[in-house]
């Protein structure tokens, strides 16, 4: 920090000592020391405004790139959830939905998809209701995969950038609050139906924002990573004819 200040003052005194050379210059070429007044002051007064100009335009290019740069760093913590958790966590919570059929329909996303696929997916998980059934699936197994992802999810959490991204942030504490809600049952074979539903609301909140955020994640690589976008269609949880050799 020290260095980069005496860079400042010393660019600063480079630029004094190179005005006046400049003025002396156009006074020992014109001779009119009263007109270069003049101009000096008609250059003094716009200099305002060209500051203000200046420092908005570059405040703004500034601040573009600043939130350029923390979208990427977002995108990487999300591919990284993704990679380690989210898509088996789909391929998990697929087995509850009572309507697994029709979600799946919507998000077989293909090489072809245009933003307007992708818009209407989102839209989709907006507007129709996920009906979730216990029984359908392993609660028992869903339980042991969560607590074995808490401190990698915890991980998640310390990550600054986290502080620009409301809705993955809500994700990750759906994800936390179902992990404790399983956690805290001992034996899940057993459960009573007003139990079973109170959980059915947890995996449902968990879903909703999961395929959302897994929508979301898939377009920004089909955008920017076509080489990930065709790993992660061929790892689809949400596709039964996905298969990720390629053939």
């Amino acid at each position: 920090m020290k260095r980069f200040y005496l860079k400042t003052i010393n660019m600063a005194w480079i630029m004094l000592v190179l005005s006046i050379i400049l003025y002396e210059v156009d006074y020992l070429v014109s001779g009119k020391a009263l007109d270069i007044a003049f101009g000096f002051l008609g250059n003094l007064a716009f200099l305002p405004i060209y500051v203000l100009f200046v420092t908005l335009i570059i405040e703004r290019i500034l601040r573009e790139r600043e939130k350029l740069n923390i979208r990427q760093k977002m995108n990487m913590v999300i591919g990284v959830f993704f990679s380690e958790v989210g898509t088996a966590l789909m391929g998990d919570y697929s087995h509850f939905l009572a309507n697994r059929n029709e979600f799946a329909a919507q998000l077989r996303v293909g090489p072809q998809w245009t933003n307007r696929d992708f818009a209407e997916a989102e839209n989709f998980l907006k507007l129709h209701q996920i009906e979730i059934d216990c029984r359908l699936g392993d609660l028992a197994e869903l339980k042991k995969f969560l607590i074995a992802k808490r401190n990698f999810m915890l991980g998640l959490l310390e990550n600054p950038n986290l502080l620009e991204h409301d809705d993955f942030t809500d994700l990750l504490w759906a994800v936390f609050h179902l992990t404790e809600e399983l956690d805290a049952r001992e034996n899940l074979e057993e459960l009573p139906q007003s139990d079973l539903d109170h959980l059915a609301s947890d995996i449902r909140r968990v879903f909703h924002a999961l395929t959302r955020q897994w929508v979301l994640y898939i377009q920004h690589l089909k955008a920017d990573y076509p080489y990930l976008f065709s790993l992660a269609l061929r790892k689809n949880p949400m596709n039964p004819d996905a298969r990720v050799v390629v053939m």
